[in-house]
């Protein structure tokens, strides 16, 4: 199907969704107090955006969301290459990682707080452990998944370590990694989040639990779909850096059905 057929299909689906919202409230189908109807939702998206004081909350809760992805994208690339390669360390660390990721990540935010305070660090430090275990597996799993041929061959023709790694390990396992990079971004969303919740004075998860706390649903659905999109444009910006970097594999558009 040519990509416009896809788009307008999408459009038509949204469309359907939002007017049938929009008349099951309007004729007392769908209770306005739990589910507001997308007109009111969207009047205060426009006034959020209207106000020069929202993007002082979209600033800090993208920092956060910035700062706790590319920490915890280092952290788990590079711990997950470096366990790839050295299957003895793996063995060793295995039931501690398996410790640590059975955790649930959102127990350790009161923790955070009581260790970083209720600063920007706590909900960076949130999201570097929801993001360094999506990608640290997927980069494991990546250098192990490495063509044996192809790396026979590499140190056949003389390649030492640190070319392995630039010319076979990492081309090789960059599929997975940037998979676990488009997955993870939603969860350095939600580390964000979760730590303006529990306490903070600005933020998208702010405005949120302001909501929330005055009954305010429309504030709360208008709080979801403005994070909603905030994680698409990321999502695009990573679509975009992955059709660059791997240009090997052709788009979607261009697969078989």
């Amino acid at each position: 199907m040519h990509a416009n057929s896809v788009r307008l299909i999408q459009l038509v689906i949204l469309v359907v969704l939002v007017g049938g919202w929009q008349m099951g409230v309007s004729a007392g189908i769908i209770d306005r107090f739990f589910f507001p109807p997308p007109f009111e939702i969207g009047s205060q998206i426009v006034r959020w955006i209207s106000d020069v004081g929202f993007y002082r909350h979209v600033g800090i809760t993208l920092t956060e969301t910035v700062l706790g992805y590319i920490i915890g994208t280092a952290l788990g690339v590079t711990a997950g290459v470096w366990l790839g390669l050295s299957r003895t360390s793996a063995r060793i660390l295995d039931p501690f990682i398996k410790g640590l990721n059975a955790v649930p990540r959102v127990v350790l935010a009161p923790i955070f707080v009581l260790w970083l305070g209720l600063g920007l660090w706590s909900k960076v430090a949130l999201a570097v452990t929801l993001v360094f275990f999506v990608t640290f597996f997927n980069a494991m799993q990546g250098v192990r998944e490495v063509n044996p041929v192809v790396l026979a061959n590499a140190r056949v023709l003389g390649a030492k370590k640190g070319e392995l790694l630039r010319h076979v390990y990492f081309p090789a396992a960059a599929s997975w990694i940037l998979s676990s990079l488009r997955t993870s971004v939603g969860f350095a969303v939600v580390g964000a989040i979760i730590g303006e919740y529990l306490g903070s004075s600005a933020g998208l998860g702010y405005l949120i639990a302001q909501a929330e706390g005055n009954f305010d649903a429309v504030g709360v659905f208008a709080g979801i779909i403005i994070l909603a999109i905030f994680v698409l444009i990321i999502d695009q910006i990573l679509d975009f850096a992955e059709r660059r970097l791997i240009t090997w594999r052709p788009n979607a558009e261009e697969r078989p059905a």
